[in-house]
C-alpha cells in the first residue's frame, strides 16, 4: 500500500507567515498539511501536529521543512518518530535531509536518537554529583521538610506536655500524623 505524505507546519509567534513552509510541504508532494500558528515548539500538546498524527497511518510519511518544526527537545523529537516508526509510518526533514523510509534516513535518525539517550545520562550523572556535593557539605537534598526545627521543638514540646493528642499536635502545625511523626524521628 503506498502511503500519502502529510504534512506538518508551525510558527512559534503570531507575527510569523507559514507561507514558505506550506510552499515547500506542497513542492514535496503533501497532499494535507497541518499547521500550527504562534505555538511554541517546547510545547508538547499542539493542536495541528496532534491532528497530523493522528491521521498519519501505516505506509504514510509525515514531512515537516524542518526539524525544529517538529519539537525543540532531542528527546521530544525521537520519541515522537520512534511513535511513528512503531506504527510504520515515515518521516522526513526537508532541510536536513531526514527520510526514515531509507536506510540512509533511519541511520541518521539512529545516531540522534543515540546522541539523545547519551544527553539523557549526562544530565542524570550531572544531578547526581550535584546532589552528592551538596550532601558532603552538609545540604539537605530532596524535599523540603515540612516542619523546621523550632516547629519539632515545638511539637515535642506539646507532646511531653500530655495535653494534646498528635492529631491535633499535627493539625496546628498543618501536616498529617504522618508527616509529624517522620520529622519527629529525624
Amino acid at each position: 500500500m503506498i502511503g500519502m505524505n502529510i504534512g506538518y507546519a508551525r510558527v512559534s509567534t503570531e507575527d510569523q507567515n507559514l507561507d514558505l513552509q506550506q510552499h515547500a510541504l506542497q513542492q514535496a508532494g503533501c497532499e494535507v498539511i497541518f499547521k500550527d500558528h504562534g505555538v511554541s515548539g517546547a510545547l508538547r500538546d499542539r493542536p495541528g501536529l496532534k491532528k497530523a498524527l493522528r491521521r498519519a497511518t501505516k505506509g504514510d510519511v509525515l514531512v515537516v521543512w524542518k526539524l525544529d518544526r517538529l519539537g525543540r527537545s532531542l528527546p521530544h523529537l525521537v520519541e515522537t518518530i520512534n511513535g511513528l516508526r512503531k506504527r510504520g509510518v515515515g518521516f522526513r526533514s526537508l532541510q536536513e535531509q531526514i527520510d526514515t523510509t531509507c536506510a540512509g534516513g533511519r541511520f541518521y535518525f539512529h545516531m540522534l536518537a543515540a546522541l539523545a539517550e547519551f544527553e539523557r545520562e549526562l544530565i542524570s550523572e550531572r544531578t547526581r554529583a550535584g546532589m552528592d556535593s551538596a550532601r558532603r557539605r552538609g545540604k539537605h537534598v530532596g524535599r523540603p521538610f515540612k516542619l523546621n526545627p523550632l516547629q519539632c521543638d515545638q511539637a515535642r514540646a506539646l507532646i511531653a506536655s500530655g495535653k494534646h493528642s498528635r492529631k491535633v499536635i499535627a493539625a496546628h502545625f498543618g501536616v498529617s500524623v504522618t508527616t509529624l511523626r517522620r520529622a519527629l524521628k529525624g
